[in-house]
């Protein structure tokens, strides 16, 4: 009995055994493929971390190496800029340093400044200079033509005079000129007094313009006194008047030189001319 019962469990056995065998052999290749599937997926996933790892660390290095190579780059363009402003800077002193050289060198010796400083003053002097010349030469001319025209005046007075001489008064009838009213008598009829008559010529058409006052070019000259041109001088009259010099013709000279004698010469007949004037007048007197 018990063997009986050892046998029917032992083919139980073989047949649980059997149908297992069967089982796993049916499920062995889907099992298989299931590991080979679970494999390949953890090998991707260490692959994938790995290779993650790696590319992490990659982006590391280059990020290290594009850093060092962008500071090694700056560094030398920090150098090359602080040699340009060097440069320029060591150019910028070396252009003021000729400038200042130059313009010493040229002031020394090319064109002294203070030569030309004291050009310039001299030029500057001398144009005050010149200014109060010619200030003095003007008033010199203006008192000429101020002498020449009260000249000029009195020998159209004269002239005038001697042409009017008919109406001076008489011892029996007063003239034109001798007012009774009038205190003293008129200058006109003083001069009158001292001219004589002039006999009337054929005047022409010149001289007709000048009939009033003014003489004309070809009315007779008269000298400057208050006398007629028909009282004749002994020689002894005429040798008591101060003779004048002589006009000496000269070169022609530079602007100042001629300037100056312009003036000289004006000074010498405006003083010839005062002792001139005031000699006739003592002779009248």
């Amino acid at each position: 009995m018990a063997d009986l019962f050892c046998l029917s469990k032992e083919i139980e056995f073989r047949q649980e055994y059997f149908y297992r065998n069967s089982l796993a052999e049916e499920n062995r290749q889907k099992e298989n493929h299931a590991a080979i599937n679970i494999q390949s997926w953890f090998r991707a996933c260490k692959v994938r971390a790995c290779i993650s790892h790696l590319h992490k660390k990659a982006v590391i290095i280059q990020k290290i190496w594009r850093g060092f190579r962008a500071r090694s780059r700056f560094r030398q363009m920090v150098k090359a800029a602080y040699f340009i402003m060097k440069m320029n800077f060591y150019d910028e002193m070396a252009v003021r340093i000729q400038q200042r050289w130059r313009g010493y060198y040229v002031r020394k010796y090319v064109h002294s400044f203070y030569a030309r400083k004291n050009y310039l003053e001299n030029i500057t002097m001398k144009n005050e200079q010149v200014r109060k010349d010619l200030d003095e030469l003007e008033e010199l001319q203006r008192r000429e033509r101020k002498r020449l025209e009260m000249v000029k005046e009195q020998k159209a007075k004269v002239y005038q005079a001697h042409r009017l001489h008919h109406l001076v008064s008489t011892k029996q009838r007063p003239g034109v000129f001798n007012s009774p009213f009038r205190r003293g008598p008129h200058e006109m009829e003083l001069l009158l007094r001292q001219v004589k008559y002039l006999a009337p010529t054929r005047l022409t058409s010149r001289d007709r313009a000048f009939q009033l006052g003014t003489p004309g070019p070809a009315a007779p000259n008269f000298p400057e006194t208050l006398e007629s041109p028909r009282i004749k001088r002994t020689h002894s009259q005429h040798s008591s008047r101060p003779t004048l010099p002589p006009i000496v013709s000269k070169k022609p000279q530079t602007s100042y030189t001629l300037l100056q004698d312009v003036q000289n010469n004006l000074r010498q007949s405006a003083q010839l001319q005062c002792i001139y004037t005031a000699h006739l007048c003592q002779q009248d007197s």
